[in-house]
């Protein structure tokens, strides 16, 4: 049962309810509405083919999208921190919409770049930041690995039915057609999921958090305790926060290297056109990581399951050149799909085993700009490596000396942390 403190009383919850799984699981379903980005290579395909693009300005709205989406992450959150989950929930509904709808009625490189890249990346901004937060809140420690996994696996495995259903809808409606639908819909449906979508109340005591208070007269003399709830400002001023930044950096830099590139992997390694099943496999298993690596945080601690993550990543990308045949580059995108998914439950699960809930929202914010930017450069790098070489095997390298790091950063933080935690310690009374 979970307590709360509510005007000088406490508050108990009826046996076997727990409000924090419907709010997991409404912040499930509003990703996987925001995850029809996934979408765009599908759009990008049907621009090029039926209207003419070029394939740069069919990437143009796809890249301003997830940079907004990266930036719009930290005022999201901490909006959110402040006057909660829902109403920030309900914008994004409305971004989502408006930016669908407007990419129908200006179907050009300028219009699809502000409709679809700025007001599309504002609502996968404000959504995604404000879905993960409340759903922790509800649990103790011990569960909020597994927490969530649960919820950023919707934006995962929307991969699965968004391409699909695009590559459906323009194939008989039309591309403006199908932008209203996914506008209508997203709209809708994300609206509809908020409601189910709020914060604790305040003093609220997750089932399973540990013992109550001891009466007074029990209590020990006071003894000074560590800052939980860090302020943002008082978090980038720890070296924790750029530790994990730059993890996180690498850990997304190295897999999207390889991840954004798999279609023309599959043809230079394999011979095979096979890039389609490729990208529906890792949606698949991106999910999966997504939940798996927060029940490994749960169960394993965070730094076995980070030096876990890095160090699988690392022997994937080292010997991925050597996958020449269908099955061996289907394993390799396995792994690589559920490595790159596991650090998106991972380290937000971290941030606040680190930093505390309560500000959750903008201090995730923050640590999420290393995606943003693991991001831009993973796509541009691998690319850029593949055109002046001929082959992805210096972008394997790359990203398996970037997973390396990983590990020596992954030591440190774990090092600072015994360090700040022996200062925190009394000394023994003589």
């Amino acid at each position: 049962m979970g307590t709360a403190i509510a005007q000088g009383r406490v508050v108990t919850a009826r046996p076997g309810y727990n409000k924090g799984w419907r709010v997991t699981f409404a912040g499930t379903g509003v990703n996987l509405a925001l995850g029809v980005l996934y979408a765009w290579s599908v759009i990008a395909g049907y621009l090029r083919a039926d209207l003419g693009w070029t394939a740069m300005q069919s990437q143009i709205p796809y890249m301003i999208a997830c940079g907004v989406f990266a930036l719009l992450m930290v005022p999201g959150g901490r909006m959110q921190d402040k006057i909660g989950p829902r109403t920030i929930i309900m914008a994004a509904a409305i971004f989502a919409g408006i930016g669908f709808i407007g990419s129908a009625t200006f179907l050009s490189v300028a219009g699809l770049a502000i409709c679809f890249g700025v007001f599309f990346g504002t609502a996968m901004g404000l959504g995604y930041s404000s879905t993960t937060p409340p759903a922790m809140k509800w649990f103790a420690p011990g569960r909020r690995g597994l927490v969530t996994g649960l919820v950023v696996s919707g934006f995962g495995v929307a991969a699965v039915y968004a391409a699909p259903l695009a590559d459906f809808l323009i194939g008989r409606v039309g591309m403006q057609q199908t932008f209203l639908v996914f506008g209508a819909g997203a709209f809708a449906f994300i609206m509809l999921m908020s409601q189910f979508i709020a914060n604790p109340p305040a003093g609220y005591v997750p089932p399973g958090t540990g013992k109550q208070p001891e009466p007074e007269a029990k209590k020990e003399a006071p003894r000074p305790a560590p800052a939980v709830d860090y302020e943002w400002h008082e978090m980038v001023r720890t070296p924790r926060f750029y530790l994990l930044w730059a993890m996180f950096c690498f850990g997304s830099l190295a897999g999207l290297m390889v991840i954004g590139q798999l279609a023309s992997i599959a043809v230079d390694q394999s011979g095979a056109a096979m890039g389609f099943m490729l990208v529906a496999v890792l949606a698949v298993f991106n999910a999966a990581g997504r939940i798996g690596g927060g029940i490994l945080f749960d169960r394993i601690g965070q730094t076995r399951t980070l030096l876990l993550i890095f160090g699988v990543q690392a022997v994937n990308f080292i010997f991925f050149n050597t996958y020449v045949n269908p099955l061996a580059l289907l394993i390799g995108t396995v792994v690589a799909g559920t490595t790159y998914g596991a650090c998106l439950s991972v380290f937000p699960a971290t941030t606040a085993s680190l930093f505390g809930v309560k500000n959750l929202g903008v201090n995730y914010g923050l640590v999420f700009t290393a995606w943003g930017a693991g991001g831009v450069f993973g796509g541009l790098t691998g690319g850029l490596v593949r055109d002046m070489t001929g082959s992805y095997l210096n972008a394997y390298l790359i990203a398996a000396a970037l997973c390396l790091i990983g590990i020596v950063l992954t030591l440190l933080l774990a090092a600072n942390g015994r360090k700040r935690q022996r200062a925190l310690t009394p000394a023994p009374a003589a």
